[in-house]
């Protein structure tokens, strides 16, 4: 009676063993997925705000750059004021998704203005346009850069979230999609200028 009690213990403590090590490993299971997305998440961010930093660089070049067209193009008025409308709907913007909306609308009404200018030979020659013209381009390549790593980052994490395993915990946790960058509709058509 005694052994049976013993073994009776026995096997209670090795299944106490086996409960627990299942229990240690499904919650180092966890911290492992929740680690790495917390990861891809702050990479997203870091991404977002290289963007935010050029997009900020954008905005500061705008006035000048419509100031410089305003007194070669003052009957311009409409593409102008598009312009400062933009810039103002995109410095406003808080959230990715806003700001992306916004940004298409303001490049559509920059290319625009760009599009003007070329009409106005004596302003494609002025010194300060000419500068502006390309700290613009400049700045519209840095942001296609962190642009395109944003959206490489936006794509690991989003992956990461809906596959196996993770997605069954990837909502739990609070982890949701992010917002690709994308080129907007008004952003993939030419400029109409008219006179």
């Amino acid at each position: 009676m005694l052994l049976g009690i013993i073994g009776t213990i026995g096997l209670l403590i090795a299944v106490l063993v086996v409960f627990i090590a299942i229990i240690v490993a499904i919650a180092l299971f966890v911290m492992v997925i929740y680690n790495g997305l917390v990861a891809l998440r702050q990479t997203v961010r870091n991404a977002w705000a290289q963007i935010d930093v050029q997009l900020k660089r954008r905005h500061d070049l705008i006035p000048n750059l419509v100031n410089t067209v305003k007194g070669y193009a003052a009957h311009e008025k409409e593409t102008l004021e598009r312009v400062i409308n933009a810039r103002a709907q995109a410095t406003s913007a808080k959230l990715p998704a806003e700001a992306i909306a916004a940004e298409g609308k303001l490049s559509n009404a920059l290319a625009r203005l760009l599009a003007v200018a070329e009409s106005y030979p004596d302003l494609k020659a002025n010194q300060n346009f000419l500068a502006l013209q390309e700290e613009l381009v400049s700045t519209e390549n840095k942001i296609s850069f962190a642009r395109q790593f944003y959206n490489d980052s936006v794509t690991r994490y989003n992956t990461k979230i809906e596959i196996f395993p993770n997605v069954l915990l990837a909502g739990i946790l609070g982890f949701k999609p992010e917002v690709l960058f994308e080129t907007t509709d008004t952003e993939k058509q030419a400029p109409q200028v008219q006179f």
